[in-house]
Parts: C-alpha cells; structure tokens; sequence
C-alpha cells in the first residue's frame, strides 16, 4: 500500500513518501524535487510536467497551467479572468465549468479543469510508482483552506479519474502544522497551556495564515485568514511591468504584443526576484528577445521593493484577521513559523517580523513543508505504518445553512438554520431533527455568499427524503438526518432514519456533567420545536400523554421494596428504520467519472504507444551510426569489400529515409526496418561472433589444458612426496628391528 502527500501547487507540485526511516521527498524523470504543474497537447501526445514545462515556449497556446485555481470555476468566475493572465490556453465553457481549448492530436478539443488536473494527477501517480517501484493508490492531497465544497469535489473526481483514492484532502497549513508538531517531543501535556504557533505561508499565488494550538498528541486550528491573490506570481508581474516599460522607451519594443516574449520576461523575472533575495542588486539579460533585439537591465533590490510596496501593504491584513478569529493577541503567539518559496523575500519577512514584534522560525523547508505534512497524514490513516497517534481538529471555514419547505401543519416554522459554524471542529456530524408526514427536500448552500471566493454559487447541495409518511398512532414521523462535513471538507447528508417514543424503565443514574458533549449532537431545530409544540397539544388526547421531544420522564417509588435501585420510566426515541436519501451534488456522477476515466486510459495508451514508438525511433538512428562504425573497425576482417558497399548503401538508404520520409512513421514500421539492416549485417556479424566463439574455446581449451597439466605436476609431486615419505617410515621400521633382534643377544651373553 503506497503511503503519498502531494503538495498540489499553482506553479510546482512536491511529492512525498512515507518510509520506515521517515518521510522522503521524491525526484522525478529529470532529477528535479519539484515537478511544474503543468499540462500540454501536442500533434501525437500530450506532455504533463517536465515535459511541458520544455515546450511551453514554443507551444504556449497549448498549455495549461494554475491547475488547482482553475478547479470547480464557471468561465465566468472573475476569479477565472485573473487566472487567463496567467495561462497561455484559451479557457472556454466546458459543460458547465471552466476549461482549455486547445489542438490535440492535429484537432480542436476541450478539456474541463477536473480533466486537465485528472492528467496532471496521473503523472504524479507515475511518478511515485516509478520512486517506489509498486503501483499507487492512496493519496494525502493539500489544498487552499479557502476552497469551498465544489472545488473541493472537482480535485476528488480529477483524483478518482486519474485511479487514485484521496484518503484525505488536507488545508496547506493544517498539513505543515502536522509535519512540524508530530515530530516535536517537548509540545505541553493535556493540562498545560497550549503552545500556540502561527503558520505563515505564502506561495506562489496565495498567501495563508493559521494559528494552532498545540499539545501532546494533538493539534487545533484556532483560525485561518488568507488573501487569495497574493503570491509570488505577482511580485513576478510586478517586475514584468517594470520591464515592459523600460525595454518600451529603452528598446521601442512592446512585449505586451508578443506572448512568448513575455513568457520570457515573466522566467526571467522569477530569476531576477531570488537573485535579489540574496544580493542588493542582480543583472537581467535576454538574448533576441524581440525583433532580433537584445535586451538588459538593472535593478536593485531597493527598487524592486518600491515597486512592490502596494503588495507589501497587504501582509498584516490576514495575520490581523487570524488574530481576531482565535481571539488571541500577538503576545499569545509563541513561534511564527514561514513557509512558501515567497517568504524568502527579505520585505516580506521584515512585515511579518515588524507586525508581530517577533523572531521569525525556519526550522521548516519553505518548499516542501506542505508535502511532508501530506505524507505524515497518509502515513496515519494508514495500517500499513505504525505512528505516533496524533490527533488533526481543523476548522470549518465557511458557514453552512440547511433550508427547506414550510410544513402546512407548522404555520409558524422557520425554513432555514446554520448548522455548521464558521471554526466549527473538522470533521463534524450534526443530527437534524424533523416532523413530518410526507417526503421532503433539504438544500444545503453557503450562509454568506459574499465570503466565498470570485462569484462562486453558494449551492452545495439538494438532498431528497424518501420514505417519510404519517404514524399512525401520532399523526407524523420523527426524521432524524445526519449531516456531516467530513475528512475532506465536503459536505454530505450521510444517512437519514425515524424514530418512535417508547416508555422504558431506566436506572437512575448520576447525571451527567455540564460541559460532556455527545458524539453526534442532535442539532436544536429550534423554530421547529416551538412551532410544532403547538401542533403536539393538538395531538395530546390521542398521544396519551406522551411527547413527541422524547425527553419527558415519571419517575417511580423512591425505592423498591425489595432494594432494588431506584429506576424511573423514560420514553426514549426509539430507531425504528431508515429513510433513503437521494442527493444531488456538484460532484460527477458515476457514469461521468468512469466515460473520462476510460478516455483518460486511451490518452494514456497513446501517451505511450508515441514513446515507444520515439524510443524504436532511436533505436533505429543509434544502430545505423554503431554498424556503420564497425564496418570499418570490429567487422572489418569478417566482410567483403562487396558486402561493406551493400551494407553501407542499405545505411545510407535508411538514413536518408529517417531523416526525410520516416520522421513520423509507426512503431512497426521501425521495427521492419532495423530488422532489415539486422538480416543484411546478419552473416558478418555471424562470422565475427564465430570468431569471438572460436576465441574464447581456444582460449578456454588453452586454460584448461594448463590446469589440467598443472593439477597433474602437483599429483606427480604429491605421489612422489607420498613415496619418499614410505621409503623413509620403512627405513625407520628395519632400524627398529634391528635394535630389537641386538637387544636379547645382549643379555643371554651376560647372564
């Protein structure tokens, strides 16, 4: 089971891996640690990441870029004409929400955001089982926290289209929060005061700010502000402007006018902005960048500082607004963390250090903070991993209100409530509570539409309740709907079911402490409660008594005769059954999903049918120049001057067609040519390896006969040890003999 955080960026995209040492991040096909989030169409293939990223000059008006903004927009989204500054494609309609047009496969086609970012995501998918070298399936994704449910839903189809199971879609810095606290091992007990930390993180397009709370085992986000058009795409521009004027009065030339000069200029403004990240003043030059014109300039970073103070005006309005959201003064924070390739610049880090009077904290790396958080959070959620247990409590971030139809038996209900709270706990279950006779429709939307991002619908969803008709005994049915916003930060009403009052007989127990909240707290309709209290009077003489509130209770002797414990009758709300919910929300439906999954898998079949077929392509041109060059070295003695001519002419013939005819030839076609050059070659190529053959035995034979006379001069020389060492114990033998047949002599002489 793969364990992957991708940090889903405007500009680059960083992947991360969990691993028994930790977490890793991963290089792609190029060496690079980020890949660019870009996706481009060509006349035989498409090209996703690095591959875009090498031709977007020279194909600009067929690649896509800013992705993750694009998600879950209408074309008309204002938020939409910012980003067309931004991408070179033109973005059109696309059954609804916004998309590219663009030429793919030699003709016009329209790709929607969810495709688009479904490609890019199959890349990553890729490029994490090449790393890993087993297929992937689970992802942790990072998104802005501002992003409402549609854009939220738009990156789970993209991620189910391109095969791959989000199990969590995480806020940015709710990711790197989790990657710097779970790794702490000196962060406050439970009862301690909490250490609070302010993430600061600007990017490439938007600038975030999260407090949080921090304890052990656990982290709480207090607050979230952000300012969703500030990057370092536009300190970017800001210098493109710059330049555009200079280069305007220095050079007569327009770059406005030429879309690949710009592009041009806005690289080198990237360049020239890290430059001045860490030197007082930095060079710029293009070479032909218009015209046939060269260009430079000069500029200082006290310069470019002036140009971007509008910019720097903006820094202190969200760490203010996330003050006042967690309630907190800058003296309660206690480490101000930055991460986002943008927090490098030095004006930006002297505000965020001036607004709260603080040393700044680096411990994190500003790139790849996000990623890591990601992995961490995938590397919990699953069994693959053992980690330490660390508990994630993100925010809702934008409230959310149910409405529904006035009921003709409750003149005086109210038909709409905010059930979810702005920094309401994520993920969060409310129980909605409704008295009806007939099925009925819930619509869930946004409670402030002004807050939402550009002019996006405050629409989430529209959930029918089926099955719902009278009781019999009360005249109506007790619907309880659970509603929850989930992992994701998705709504959904999950399950519906009813209820009867039933009288039991309890225990008395000791009652609960004020404060205890209930696992799913059963939300107080309460405009329908005091109407419907009405409506129960009514029904009072045919109820015998009972409530419809479920809560009432009588309670028995103060003590039984038999010493039993005191217990009191209770009518309780009974579940009895369930109530289908049919939902329509702005996800894709199923048959959607798999009809772009299917078309997803032939680009991807094309995708590599082109590779191999450039691949056979090489093959082909490299085995041309080598046979070539061996014809007049290795396979020199093993031809005939008449078989080199043929060969060469047959080389020659092949070149020129490679060069000319086959620049776009099939895979097969490839193929049947190098084996035609191969079967040519074949019998010099034969005798020449007959050759090798025949060497290599001779040489072998010559080897082993050394061996073998060698092994037998060491078994002659042992048999001659073997000899001379017998002759020698016999020599000792007749000796002893000798000395014994003296030896009785001797005595019988003397006695």
């Amino acid at each position: 089971m793969s364990v992957v955080g991708v940090d889903f960026g405007t500009l680059n995209t960083v992947i991360a891996v969990a691993r028994n040492r930790g977490v890793d991040v991963i290089t792609n096909e190029v060496s690079n640690r980020a890949t660019p989030s870009l996706v481009g169409f060509g006349p035989k293939s498409r090209y996703l990441g690095e591959p875009a990223k090498t031709q977007e000059i020279s194909n600009l008006k067929n690649t896509v870029g800013s992705l993750k903004r694009l998600a879950g927009r209408s074309v008309n989204d204002p938020d939409v004409q910012v980003e067309q500054q931004y991408v070179s494609a033109p973005l059109v309609d696309c059954g609804g929400q916004v998309g590219a047009e663009v030429t793919y496969l030699g003709k016009k086609e329209k790709f929607s955001a969810t495709q688009l970012t479904a490609m890019f995501l199959g890349k990553v998918k890729q490029t994490a089982a090449n790393e890993l070298k087993l297929p992937v399936a689970d992802i942790v994704m990072s998104v802005p926290a501002w992003f409402t449910d549609v854009q939220r839903r738009s990156l789970i189809d993209a991620a189910e289209i391109a095969g791959l199971k989000l199990l969590r879609l995480i806020n940015d810095t709710t990711a790197t929060a989790l990657g710097w606290g779970i790794t702490k091992l000196d962060l406050p007990a439970a009862e301690e005061k909490p250490r609070r930390v302010a993430f600061v993180d600007i990017g490439h397009s938007n600038y975030t700010c999260s407090i949080v709370e921090f304890k052990k085992g656990e982290l709480t986000v207090k607050s979230t502000a952000y300012d969703r058009h500030l990057g370092g795409r536009d300190f970017n521009m800001a210098l493109v402007h710059h330049l555009q004027k200079e280069f305007k009065g220095k050079y007569k030339i327009d770059i406005t006018t030429n879309p690949k000069a710009m592009v041009r200029v806005e690289a080198a403004a990237e360049k020239l902005k890290k430059v001045l990240s860490a030197n007082q003043q930095a060079p710029m030059n293009i070479e032909s960048l218009m015209n046939d014109i060269d260009v430079n300039a000069m500029i200082t970073r006290q310069e470019f500082e002036a140009m971007v103070e509008p910019l720097l005006t903006r820094i202190a309005a969200p760490l203010e607004r996330a003050l006042a959201d967690a309630k907190l003064s800058k003296d309660d924070i206690d480490i101000i963390e930055l991460v986002g390739g943008s927090t490098r610049v030095p004006a930006i880090k002297e505000r965020v250090q001036s607004f709260f009077g603080k040393t700044l904290s680096y411990t994190l790396n500003q790139d790849e903070a996000v990623a890591r958080g990601c992995a961490f959070s995938c590397a919990i959620l699953s069994p693959v991993f053992k980690v330490r247990d660390f508990a994630v409590q993100d925010i809702v971030n934008y409230p959310i209100e149910f409405s529904w139809e006035k009921d003709v038996d409750i003149p005086d209900e109210d038909t709409s409530l905010t059930v979810f709270n702005k920094g309401n706990i994520l993920p969060s279950t409310k129980i909605l509570t409704f008295y009806r006779k007939q099925p009925f429709d819930l619509e869930a939307r946004y409670a402030k539409p002004e807050e939402l991002p550009g002019k996006m619908s405050p629409f989430i969803g529209r959930f029918s309740v089926k099955g719902v008709k009278a009781d019999p005994k009360m005249e109506f049915m007790i619907c309880k709907l659970k509603a929850r916003v989930n992992i994701h930060g998705v709504l959904n009403v999950e399950s519906g079911y009813y209820v009867e009052d039933q009288e039991v007989e309890e225990e008395i127990k000791e009652e609960k402490k004020e404060g205890e909240d209930k696992k799913d707290p059963d939300v107080s309709l309460g405009s329908i409660s005091r109407a419907f209290s009405n409506y129960k009077q009514k029904l009072s003489s045919k109820l015998s008594g009972s409530s419809a509130g479920g809560h009432d209770a009588m309670d028995t002797d103060e003590k039984n005769q038999d010493g039993k414990p005191k217990t009191r009758k209770v009518k309780k709300q009974v579940r009895k059954g369930d109530l289908p919910i049919v939902a329509g929300v702005t996800s894709l439906d199923t048959n959607a999903k798999n009809l772009l999954a299917e078309k997803e898998g032939q680009m991807i079949m094309e995708d590599k049918l082109v590779a191999d077929t450039e691949e056979k392509k090489n093959e082909l041109e490299a085995y041309i120049y080598e046979l070539r060059n061996k014809l007049d070295d290795q396979y020199a003695d093993f031809a005939s001057d008449e078989e080199k001519d043929k060969l060469r002419s047959k080389l020659t013939e092949s070149e020129d067609w490679l060069y000319e005819e086959g620049e776009d030839a099939t895979k097969a076609v490839y193929v049947a040519k190098m084996d035609e050059i191969r079967a040519m070659a074949g019998p010099i190529t034969q005798r020449y390896f007959d050759k090798i053959e025949a060497d290599r035995q001779a040489l072998q034979a010559k080897l082993d006969a050394e061996a073998a006379a060698k092994k037998a001069a060491e078994e002659e020389a042992r048999k001659a040890a073997e000899a001379e060492k017998s002759k020698s114990d016999n020599a000792d033998k007749d000796e002893e003999m000798t000395d014994a047949e003296a030896k009785p002599e001797g005595e019988k002489a003397e006695s």
